[in-house]
């Protein structure tokens, strides 16, 4: 495992190049699982319990950017039958797919989604569109394959809720009138560095 300051570095949250992110990712596939337990990792829990009420358990979902799949199994574990997932790293998506709890994984291209409009019932964005990760205008990727009534829902952690361009994404999308926010609650994400982070959920009108 590595030492927390090799992983948590303050740098870990701050814009950078796509190839950079995935560099960092790819570096971290191996013990991404035992750093994120170890430092207390709420917000795949606090997401999974939010849908819990929205979303029917054989209902379809894709876990965006599922990384090593940690977060689908907080979600099988929650009771939900049907995953999918993608992510743009090679080394996180290999350890998902081993993991067994999605249907389906491929590995994704930053900007791209193959899949159609209604795919899916949900999407799930587990720490996903933040500062250090996926940019501000995925929120319009993702909620631009909503069918009417279908949710999205991702995490803010607390350097992206500082972040005016992530506050300004979702402003906008809310502004168009395609969706509405029906869950909103800032709760913990990680204790180790008594980080906070909102669990927001979209539905689109």
């Amino acid at each position: 495992m590595a030492d927390k300051k090799d992983v948590l570095k303050p740098d870990l949250w701050t814009p950078r190049p796509v190839e950079e992110t995935i560099a960092v990712y790819a570096e971290w596939a191996a013990t991404y699982d035992a750093d994120v337990t170890v430092r207390g990792y709420h917000t795949p829990g606090r997401i999974a319990q939010a849908l819990a009420p929205l979303v029917k358990p054989d209902a379809a979902i894709l876990d965006f950017g599922c990384g090593t799949g940690f977060s689908g199994q907080v979600m099988r574990q929650q009771g939900f039958m049907h995953l999918d997932g993608t992510d743009i790293t090679a080394e996180m998506l290999e350890i998902a797919t081993a993991r067994g709890v999605y249907d389906k994984t491929w590995l994704s291209v930053p900007g791209e989604l193959s899949f159609g409009r209604g795919a899916y019932k949900a999407i799930t964005a587990v720490g996903v569109v933040s500062l250090g990760a996926a940019p501000p205008e995925t929120l319009d990727t993702l909620v631009a394959k909503l069918d009417t009534g279908d949710l999205l829902a991702f995490s803010f952690n607390d350097p992206t809720l500082e972040d005016t361009s992530y506050l300004d994404a979702l402003g906008r999308q809310i502004g168009t009138g395609l969706v509405e926010v029906v869950f909103r609650e800032h709760g913990r994400h990680l204790d180790d560095v008594d980080m906070g982070s909102d669990i927001i959920i979209l539905q689109r009108r």
